[in-house]
């Protein structure tokens, strides 16, 4: 099975997918228009490369902080929250699904993706 497709078994998941870090595709399966799917990916894509540079500026104030290289980020809303890990981003119902355990089955799954690679 693909990280997607165990992602979406998930409580609450509603849509989840996998950006390429270059910026030119994307995958989704979900309740997503494929529009919807296109912006968020971007979106994704956007997020994570400022994440870095925030990792970056962190880890020159302050050597060796221990938190370059992000492995991924979260925005947890009122009604829905999403989460990326490595490439693969997922948006969840917070009110049918449990962020936490999102967040640790994503993290366990997306162990094996090179840090080099985000």
């Amino acid at each position: 099975m693909s990280i997607v497709t165990d992602l979406l078994a998930k409580p609450g998941v509603v849509a989840a997918g996998e950006y390429a870090y270059r910026g030119d595709r994307f995958s989704y399966r979900g309740a997503l228009s494929e529009e919807h799917a296109r912006k968020a990916s971007i979106m994704c894509r956007a997020t994570t490369m400022s994440v870095n540079m925030e990792a970056s500026m962190l880890e020159a104030l302050e050597p060796l902080s221990g938190l370059p290289p992000p492995r991924g980020w979260l925005v947890h809303g009122p009604d829905y929250s999403v989460c990326v890990i490595a490439n693969v981003f997922c948006l969840i119902d917070n009110s049918k699904g449990s962020i936490n355990d999102l967040v640790g089955f994503m993290r366990q799954a997306l162990a094996h993706v090179p840090s080099d690679m985000i």
